[in-house]
């Protein structure tokens, strides 16, 4: 067993795991993080995305070892206040689900993407989600819901409050 101390949504854990533990399991398993989502188990899907140290990743494909001294982000740790994250909220807005299975790791990824290029494309929402499969919407509503997103996450878009004021890199962290 290995010692190692994470920080998840916010919360810090010291817990002993396994060497062979993925970090996908430990989340779900251990901290109870269900909203991370088993989908393949050999980081085809990207279902399982979550944000460590402020960047998406497969947590299929890490050792909970490899995540020791980081910070991860969770679905379930994207919510503020009671206020989804506007990613969520635009995918809710554009009914960008139909399953929901591929639902938790689509946001993730979507939230990193825009904290890479706030103001993409269709193309480039495509390609900064191919590594995130859906088998039920054809995409076309999730893209929308990107677009969609990323408008609202324009500083000129709201109101100045915490969400306007934060640097692209904060806002592909989760909104820590």
């Amino acid at each position: 067993m290995t010692r190692i101390t994470v920080m998840v949504d916010g919360v810090s854990y010291v817990d002993d795991v396994e060497a062979r533990t993925l970090l996908v399991y430990y989340l779900r398993e251990k901290l109870g993080k269900i909203g991370t989502v088993v989908g393949c188990d050999t980081s085809n899907c990207g279902a399982c995305t979550v944000h460590l140290n402020g960047r998406s990743v497969k947590s299929c494909s890490i050792f909970a070892i490899q995540a020791d001294g980081s910070e991860i982000t969770t679905i379930e740790g994207l919510a503020r206040d009671g206020q989804l994250h506007p990613m969520q909220q635009a995918f809710h807005d554009n009914h960008a689900l139909q399953c929901g299975f591929c639902t938790p790791g689509m946001i993730m990824q979507a939230i990193d993407l825009l904290g890479d290029d706030p103001d993409p494309d269709e193309q480039r929402v495509r390609e900064g989600l191919e590594g995130n499969l859906c088998r039920c919407t054809g995409y076309q509503n999730i893209v929308r819901a990107v677009l969609d997103a990323a408008q609202k996450m324009k500083p000129a878009a709201s109101a100045p409050d915490e969400m306007s004021t934060r640097q692209p890199s904060a806002v592909a962290g989760g909104g820590n």
